[in-house]
């Protein structure tokens, strides 16, 4: 029985075990290994650095980043974001080309990488080809490989906050208070028919089929 993931280096394990079989399977071993990270991106599934972003010993290492909020996805689509960022790997080393431009817009050569590695791949206005999923071989390829697992450890959502600054008098310097942002809708009921209404504060409300007061629930 496989153990459960509960650490992250036991979850970078599990992508990088993901990648070699990747990399053997859709890119005869051609890639060299990337450093792989798992951190929050904003507004992307992952991300791909093309330049040296880590060096041990002289040695510089191209960095693959997977959003850490999106690992509770299927399995799938999880493998789908690493595979997408590896043809990216795969044209930039490989076959020195560039395939997109400012890091969004995805041109013809990197649509040929995906649809020939893996992916579908549909073009979407502003991005190009950006938009990837997993095709049939992936699907079959994941069967094949059960020792990819489901990746369990997932960063939880971070909860709303809001800040507040109270000013004070000609003594008291303003003060900033900030914790958790509350839900202020208030829920009426008319105990007759059953209708529901909600508010933002307290009211007086009345039903106009009823006739009566409508009562505040939970």
């Amino acid at each position: 029985m496989p153990k459960q993931t509960t650490t992250m280096s036991r979850l970078t394990g599990q992508l990088e075990k993901a990648f070699r079989l990747l990399n053997e399977h859709f890119f005869d071993n051609q890639l060299e290994a990337p450093i792989i990270t798992v951190a929050p991106t904003s507004r992307a599934y992952g991300h791909y650095t093309p330049y040296d972003a880590w060096t041990s010993n002289g040695e510089g290492k191209k960095e693959i980043n997977i959003a850490s909020a999106t690992l509770d996805r299927p399995l799938e689509e999880v493998i789908a974001t690493l595979l997408h960022e590896l043809c990216h790997l795969y044209n930039d080393t490989i076959l020195h080309v560039r395939d997109s431009r400012d890091g969004y817009y995805h041109n013809d050569l990197f649509y040929r990488a995906a649809v020939t590695h893996g992916l579908n791949c549909e073009r979407v206005p502003r991005y190009g080809y950006a938009l990837t999923s997993p095709s049939d071989e992936l699907l079959q390829f994941l069967l094949d490989h059960d020792e990819i697992r489901e990746i369990e450890l997932c960063r939880a959502k971070e909860p709303d906050v809001v800040t507040v600054t109270v000013i004070g008098g000609e003594n008291n310097p303003p003060v900033s208070v900030t914790g958790r942002k509350t839900n202020n809708s208030r829920r009426w009921t008319c105990p007759k028919c059953g209708a529901i209404v909600r508010s933002t504060r307290t009211v007086n409300l009345i039903c106009g089929d009823c006739l009566e007061r409508f009562d505040e629930t939970t």
